[in-house]
């Protein structure tokens, strides 16, 4: 499967467990989409290493971290009076909301491995 909206980036700690980590942001319209990818993901991992998720340094063989957050952007405008030699500014206009998630995927050796193939990941 390509994944479109998780880029992963993956470390190795000194033990050879594993982390993939990826965030990605996108507008509300397009968050089903980015929702459906993540769950296909950690679908994945359930099917492929059932009842095996726990924190590795307990005897895991994978585990994840999900989190997302909800931002508005507001451009400040600014202005500078050269007489009075001050800044001023102003809130413009919110834009749209955009969901930023992101996902932290770590397991073993195995896991790792599984989960590069699955992915298309180098």
């Amino acid at each position: 499967m390509t994944l479109q909206y998780l880029d992963f980036d993956y470390s190795e700690d000194a033990h050879g467990h594993g982390s993939f980590e990826a965030m990605a942001s996108v507008p509300a319209a397009r968050l089903p989409a980015l929702q459906a990818e993540i769950a296909c993901v950690l679908d994945w991992a359930w099917a492929s290493f059932p009842g095996q998720r726990a924190p590795l340094e307990e005897g895991g063989e994978w585990d994840c971290l999900l989190e997302g957050q909800q931002e508005w952007s507001v451009p400040e405008i600014l202005a500078y009076d050269e007489a009075a030699r001050r800044f001023s500014s102003r809130a413009g206009q919110a834009g749209p909301v955009r969901h930023t998630v992101t996902l932290a995927l770590s397991g073993s050796a195995q896991f790792c491995e599984a989960f590069r193939q699955k992915f298309g990941l180098s």
